[in-house]
């Protein structure tokens, strides 16, 4: 399965090298370019791509909200977006992933490491990498007055579910999850599919963010 991208940054030399590197994977295909929010906003609408690679600091409409119009649009509900951006440890983490976001990489990423993300967030994965894994749980800290998920939304939650939950919060992928509860890699699978489920949560990414707003998984070591 070829999988199909679009790459979004307003600076043509960072675009260009993104789709360069996307360019060196066989699985991997450059379904169209754009270098604003808008523009994004009719690609995506026009190729359908897989997995979107977004800039946030854009002319115009941002990143953040192109994000959040593809995620609230039924159309697009198979477009995964992936946030790219220097600004990794300030307040548009948490914002990114509220919008809908999938996965939060910094512009510095290794090649290798871009193309893994690309078929990790495809995969339905959640991508965090750890600076924006510790900027998510210090802003939800500091935004605990205003949770946007009610904590008795995981009172649906069977004991295992939520003990999966705890493990996604801190990162760790399905087969990791297998190796913690001694299941197998389905059935971790399938306990994270059925929490997402149950509060409404659009892909791993949005789980975390909830779990962490809710108050289910700790703010600190």
């Amino acid at each position: 399965m070829v999988l199909r991208v679009a790459v979004v940054d307003d600076q043509d030399l960072i675009r260009g090298g993104f789709v360069a590197i996307l360019g060196t994977a066989d699985d991997i295909e450059v379904a169209g370019e754009a270098a604003d929010g808008a523009s994004a906003l009719d690609l995506v609408k026009t190729v359908r791509p897989d997995v979107v690679l977004m800039d946030i600091r854009m002319p115009g409409m941002d990143g953040l909200e192109a994000t959040e119009r593809i995620a609230a649009d039924p159309s697009l509900a198979d477009v995964r977006v992936i946030v790219l951006t220097t600004f990794e440890e300030d307040e548009y983490v948490l914002r990114a992933l509220r919008a809908g976001a999938s996965g939060f990489l910094g512009k510095g990423v290794r090649p290798a490491a871009l193309i893994d993300a690309v078929r990790t967030v495809a995969a339905g994965e959640e991508l965090l990498s750890p600076a924006a894994t510790k900027a998510v749980i210090a802003h939800v800290a500091q935004d605990r007055a205003q949770p946007s998920v009610a904590s008795d939304v995981f009172a649906h939650l069977t004991d295992r579910e939520r003990e999966v939950v705890l493990l996604v919060a801190r990162g760790l992928s399905n087969d990791e999850i297998a190796t913690e509860l001694f299941v197998s890699p389905l059935t971790a699978k399938t306990h994270v599919n059925r929490a997402m489920m149950k509060i409404g949560a659009r892909d791993r990414a949005q789980l975390v963010v909830a779990a962490y707003q809710a108050g289910l998984a700790g703010t600190g070591d």
